[in-house]
């Protein structure tokens, strides 16, 4: 078992910034995935920005620019910087971890609300 825990989210300003932390409690190297997907209300959960097996970075065309994953293989931490924030980045953002047996792991999600 994997677990994730999440923080980081709340209520932003558009235009504002926010980081996202995701702490794995087993090491982050060596797998299939790791990283940040969205769930908007009445819409399904979405890639926002991951690592890939081969330490590759994939970001959603939507945040491309203004939102950047990091890592702290150290802390088995990844981390969504978030800038530029507009209305439509408001949603529950969840960590996922996939070993590379491809063993699945979701974080609790966290809230992130962008409004004036």
């Amino acid at each position: 078992q994997v677990q994730l825990v999440e923080s980081g989210g709340g209520l932003v300003q558009p235009g504002g910034s926010l980081r996202l932390s995701c702490a794995a409690s087993r090491s982050i190297l060596s797998l299939s995935l790791m990283g940040w997907y969205r769930q908007a209300p009445g819409k399904q959960r979405e890639l926002v920005a991951v690592y890939t097996a081969a330490g590759y970075r994939n970001y959603a065309d939507s945040v491309k620019g203004r939102f950047t994953l990091t890592r702290d293989n150290a802390k088995n931490t990844v981390f969504l910087q978030m800038n530029s924030l507009k209305p439509e980045d408001a949603a529950v953002y969840y960590c996922r971890y996939v070993t590379r047996t491809l063993d699945e792991y979701w974080g609790q999600g966290t809230q992130v609300t962008v409004s004036s």
